[in-house]
């Protein structure tokens, strides 16, 4: 996910989204914890993902007070 089309979402939509990619990168961990996957870096790749829309989140509620 870029950060333009981060960006396009709704608040609501990214809080969302934050969810269902903290979910995601906790099932990926598990899976890898078990048996390695066969792309590691799509760990790494959500991860940063994460980080975008946190940072995206922040961005909003500061611009917000």
């Amino acid at each position: 996910m870029e950060n333009k089309d981060i960006i396009a979402l709704s608040t609501v939509e990214l809080q969302s989204k934050m969810k269902e990619e903290k979910a995601s990168f906790v099932k990926l961990k598990l899976n890898h914890a078990i048996s390695p996957i066969e792309n590691p870096i799509k760990i790494r790749d959500n991860r940063k993902v994460i980080a975008r829309l946190s940072t995206e989140l922040t961005k909003r509620n500061k611009a917000t007070k």
